[in-house]
């Protein structure tokens, strides 16, 4: 219920989220196992935060199937947090049986893309946020509840969004109850301009509520936008191993940001994030053979760790 310990006031946070949002749109997956080591090379390589699946029904989403086993192996893992995807109250329940570190629900900035998404409005998926805090608080679960909002730049099926809209969720959420708040770029329409504006409304509105940039690549301005929410003080960015991710139920939202990419850009951006790039790079060999139809994206992993000029924080000359 402290917010703090998973995201540290004044610490870069980067959060993978390759074996949920990477693994809903894909043919394939990988094992257990693998997806284990996956986590495991991650936070060698100084990653410490996984969202690690939906709480969803195996028969329908057997890529998530092995929820538990994947929250279990984080927990054996010396600084790392675990996060979940709660889609109802069932999720809610089950997740909060588990040693999950976080739950996440999904609160959507239109009603269109909210029933489409989870069958239920805009009011009724906030008031799903406040029974998730009344049930964690009466399971005395240490869990933190996120509100992410979702078509926050933008809906691809009502079109435009009034960032004013999107403030007043965001307030009615942390109103319910919850501790983290996570603005969604669902679909990649967002802008550099956008990404500060709403940054700058919610970082006023929501004073001390840790604040996440959830962004996707699909129209190539992803690591812009993360620099301008960057320029806005906020810390915790969002990406996936490989750039692997969408939303099924958003039309053409493919394409998380690399989480690689990230990495690079906050060091040359001046915040030292700990992460051993070459390791997390390295890390993609785990997607490569496991799943082999593929597309892995990421452009640390196609045009290499420059290797001549000091382009880490800690290093840095400018």
């Amino acid at each position: 219920m402290n917010p703090g310990i998973l995201y540290p006031e004044g610490k870069i946070c980067l959060r993978e989220l390759g074996l949920r949002d990477g693994l809903q749109l894909t043919a394939s997956w990988p094992s257990t196992e693998d997806k284990i080591e996956w986590i495991e090379r991650e936070c060698n390589a100084g990653i410490r935060h996984f969202e690690v699946g939906s709480f969803l029904p195996r028969d329908r989403y057997p890529q998530f199937a092995d929820i538990r086993e994947l929250i279990d192996a984080v927990a054996r893992l010396p600084g790392a947090k675990s996060s979940a995807l709660t889609m109802n109250e069932r999720a809610v329940r089950d997740a909060l049986a588990t040693r999950v570190d976080e739950i996440v629900l999904v609160v959507s900035s239109t009603d269109e893309h909210s029933l489409a998404n989870i069958r239920r409005g805009r009011e009724a998926s906030i008031d799903l946020v406040r029974h998730a805090c009344s049930e964690r608080n009466a399971a005395n679960s240490a869990a933190t509840v996120n509100a992410a909002i979702s078509m926050a730049f933008g809906c691809s099926i009502s079109g435009a969004v009034d960032p004013e809209d999107v403030i007043r969720v965001a307030v009615a959420c942390a109103e319910a109850g919850a501790e983290v708040i996570g603005l969604a770029d669902t679909v990649g329409f967002a802008g550099p301009r956008q990404v500060r504006q709403l940054c700058r409304m919610a970082t006023r509105a929501l004073p001390g509520i840790p604040l996440i940039i959830h962004l996707h690549d699909t129209r190539g301005t992803g690591i812009a936008n993360a620099a301008a929410a960057l320029d806005e003080g906020v810390g915790i960015l969002d990406g996936t191993l490989g750039g692997l991710g969408g939303c099924p139920f958003a039309p053409g939202a493919t394409g998380n940001v690399s989480i690689e990419d990230l990495v690079f850009l906050c060091e040359r951006q001046g915040f030292d994030t700990g992460v051993d790039l070459e390791a997390l790079i390295e890390a993609r060999r785990i997607l490569a053979r496991s799943m082999p139809g593929e597309s892995l994206h990421g452009s640390l992993a196609r045009a290499g760790v420059p290797s001549n000029i000091p382009w880490r924080a800690a290093e840095a000359t400018w």
